[in-house]
């Protein structure tokens, strides 16, 4: 069983995705992984995880403005993540928590920023489904 209608999933993984690279490509001075961490654990993701369509359709700006406002976000001083990766982590994270119903305040510690950043090399060239596959057999 998935965490919300098959319906929004492309619309969610892409946004997902272009959110975490919105912000590591924003804001070089930035600590990416800290925002994710924030993010992922926020109500505006309990939102989506919860398929609340006014936040499942927003796009990556929208979101970020939204996150900012609804969870009182601001941005810690660090190193943004660089390349693809936080694209690809974001939308990983997204396919995976809806193809395991798991939701992501818990799938952000059941599969952590550290492993990803690792497993990011092997993974990234998978297809998406592939990739959340192989480490869904781990985790």
């Amino acid at each position: 069983m998935q965490a919300y209608s098959k319906a929004y999933l492309d619309e969610i993984v892409e946004n997902q995705g272009k959110l975490f690279d919105y912000v590591a490509n924003s804001y070089p001075d930035m600590n990416t992984e800290d925002f994710i961490q924030k993010y992922m654990k926020s109500k505006t993701r309990k939102f989506v995880d919860e398929a609340q369509a006014y936040v499942c359709t927003m796009n990556a700006q929208e979101l970020w403005e939204y996150f900012q406002k609804t969870d009182q976000y601001q941005l810690t001083k660090g190193e943004a993540l660089k390349g693809f990766m936080p694209d690809w982590i974001g939308e990983f994270y997204a396919y995976y928590q809806w193809k395991y119903n798991v939701s992501s305040a818990e799938l952000v510690d059941k599969i952590s920023l550290e492993y990803l950043e690792k497993a990011y090399h092997g993974l990234h060239d998978l297809e998406l489904d592939l990739a959340v596959e192989k480490v869904g057999k781990i985790k």
